[in-house]
């Protein structure tokens, strides 16, 4: 992918919102604003607008002028500290903002003649804060509204929108979803933990908790457990995937996620292995105890008669 940088709009004084910080709002446990910023993690500059506050991951901070000056007076601000050819442009409220929502962009805004994609939403309706835009036909059709109007404060975004060949991407109804009411963010957090959902988003958000930059593959951790917990025993389900992951990072220390992630996966094989083998043993266990006690006096432990009772309370104290 080609380089790009990334601006995000993170003022605004959140009216609908009671003027609560919107950016720091947190969605599934993490800030909206650091939802944002985690799908768009490569970019080559990161640039938020706004004011400054704890983020996931280093960005660089400006401010509009005036503050308050609007959306047009932030992208401004915000592509004087770009110098990528391609330019993202966010709105720091999209709780379900994706990677692939943001290639689409990217490939989009770089076809022949194009100066930029923005995504559309369910309703048809542009969303240039949801959009990548190539960055010199930007910077000129800022200038030029610039000059028009005598500044960018308290323009439209309609007046840049208007004026340049974009493609536009329907990327569903999740990427364009913004949080401007209490009514949105409740939305957020219930549509996380819907069913499809809930496990991807949790094992994100613990990945960001934790600062783990790895692909799980939920799957086969999921298999593990559950061939742990019916082969050995319930509580064998967390411990064991606790070891993997212990013994997954002896294994890849010092290399990089995909190595990471390749260990991960060698050792849940092993040990779900382990368990089948677990599992296996207490199969035939049961078979041959089962034959025994078929065939004369033996318990259902397949020890004989009263040898499996004094067996039961060896090595228990009892006397």
């Amino acid at each position: 992918m080609t380089a790009y940088d990334v601006i995000v709009l993170a003022g605004g004084a959140a009216k609908r919102l009671g003027g609560a910080d919107k950016p720091g709002l947190r969605v599934g446990g993490r800030a909206l604003l650091d939802r944002v910023l985690s799908a768009c993690a490569d970019a080559a500059v990161t640039v938020v607008v706004g004011g400054r506050r704890a983020t996931a991951r280093p960005v660089v901070w400006t401010r509009e002028v005036p503050e308050g000056g609007g959306p047009l007076a932030a992208l401004g601000a915000g592509l004087r500290m770009t110098t990528a050819e391609r330019v993202l442009v966010l709105s720091a409220d999209l709780p379900f903002l994706g990677r692939g929502t943001v290639d689409a962009l990217l490939t989009a805004a770089g076809e022949p003649g194009r100066e930029g994609a923005l995504c559309t939403d369910p309703d048809g309706r542009d969303q240039p804060l949801v959009a990548a835009y190539r960055a010199e036909p930007l910077r000129r059709e800022l200038a030029l509204i610039a000059t028009e109007h005598g500044s960018l404060a308290g323009l439209p975004l309609r007046l840049l929108t208007a004026e340049l060949d974009l493609a536009r991407i329907d990327a569903g109804p999740d990427a364009s979803f913004d949080c401007d009411t209490w009514d949105d963010i409740a939305a957020a957090r219930a549509r996380i933990r819907e069913h499809g959902a809930v496990l991807d988003e949790w094992i994100t958000s613990v990945k960001n908790e934790l600062g783990i930059d790895l692909d799980v593959d939920t799957a086969l951790l999921l298999d593990l457990a559950r061939d742990a917990a019916h082969g050995v025993a319930r509580p064998a389900a967390p411990l064991t995937t606790f070891l993997v992951g212990y013994a997954a990072a002896r294994a890849s220390a010092g290399a990089g996620p995909d190595e990471g992630a390749a260990a991960v996966a060698e050792a849940a094989r092993k040990a779900t292995d382990l368990a089948l083998r677990w599992e296996a043993e207490a199969e035939a266990s049961g078979g041959e105890a089962a034959g025994a006690g078929g065939s004369g006096g033996g318990t259902a432990d397949g020890t004989a008669g009263g040898a499996g009772r004094d067996a039961g309370r060896e090595g228990t104290g009892t006397p």
